[in-house]
């Protein structure tokens, strides 16, 4: 039986795991992920009971009751790195026991649903369209980590997208995951637009945005929204789906990611305001977990 070592799975002095401050009869079987830790509080504002509220960096955590089901909403902050932290010790909550180091004889799957915001790319998806991620495909390189990325990506497409944007090698190799399907079909409904995300490794240069440094290829963007395969094309561009997606499949966990658009890439539109309007794909989420 593997045992986990103490500077592998860090656990705190009160028994919370190291990054989140929270511990295993804390964490719900269904995770509600937003990067914004203020909006931890939005989606608990739904909630008619509470049993914890832990804050540890940009990690917020509330665990409580909406409709009857008992729910976690925990914020990640942005970016793959940190969805690589929060489901490696997600993971680690559901599935090693804390007090032997060893993992649990009984696989404990979680259902997490990513709720934020992106930038949309096509004409279908203007400001305020609500985009599920059926597939996302992975600028940051996260997975490639990971032994079995090969068995859970969808190769055929990763080699189509490569081959039209005539990847750099100097570039992580993209991989692209797709999103648990039941999950996805039950939250997503009708009335989201069912795309394909590039997850980016960050804001400005990953995402075409160029401001004072010019772009290393100049005609991503341009490159991007014209790629399709087999009827799929690029929706839209955020910084986390891919990780999320991919390591809970690596792991046996079911997620998705639901998004926003509050800017749209190909018109140049884009709305700051968009903070009170989220709160509608908020509580879609919450009745459909």
């Amino acid at each position: 039986m593997k045992t986990f070592a103490e500077s592998e799975l860090i656990i705190n002095e009160d028994g919370s795991v190291f990054h989140l401050h929270v511990r295993p009869e804390q964490l719900a079987d269904k995770v509600i992920l937003v990067g914004d830790p203020g909006r931890v509080n939005l989606v608990a504002s739904h909630f008619e009971t509470q049993e914890c509220n832990i804050e540890s960096r940009e990690f917020h955590t509330i665990t409580g009751t909406y409709k009857g089901k008992r729910i976690t909403a925990m914020s990640t902050g942005i970016g793959c790195d940190n969805i690589d932290i929060v489901v490696n010790e997600l993971d680690a909550l559901a599935n090693i026991d804390f007090k032997t180091r060893t993992e649990k004889p009984q696989h404990r799957t979680l259902e997490l649903v990513r709720i934020g915001t992106c930038g949309g790319l096509q004409l279908n998806t203007p400001v305020g369209t609500y985009i599920n991620s059926r597939k996302s495909i992975g600028f940051d390189g996260l997975l490639n980590f990971y032994a079995g990325r090969n068995e859970v990506c969808d190769l055929q497409f990763e080699q189509a997208f490569k081959e039209h944007m005539q990847w750099n090698p100097l570039l992580s190799a993209p991989y692209v995951i797709d999103a648990d399907e039941e999950l996805s079909e039950r939250i997503s409904g009708k009335e989201m637009v069912k795309g394909v995300t590039i997850a980016c490794g960050g804001f400005f240069g990953p995402q075409g945005r160029e401001l004072r440094i010019p772009l290393a290829d100049p005609h991503q963007n341009e490159k991007v929204v014209k790629f399709e395969y087999e009827g799929w094309k690029i929706t839209n561009f955020e910084m986390e789906s891919s990780a999320l997606a991919g390591l809970a499949k690596l792991m046996g966990h079911r997620a998705t990611t639901c998004c926003m658009v509050i800017a749209n890439r190909l018109v140049g539109e884009a709305n700051t305001g968009y903070k009170g309007s989220i709160d509608g794909l908020i509580q879609m989420v919450l009745d459909r977990i």
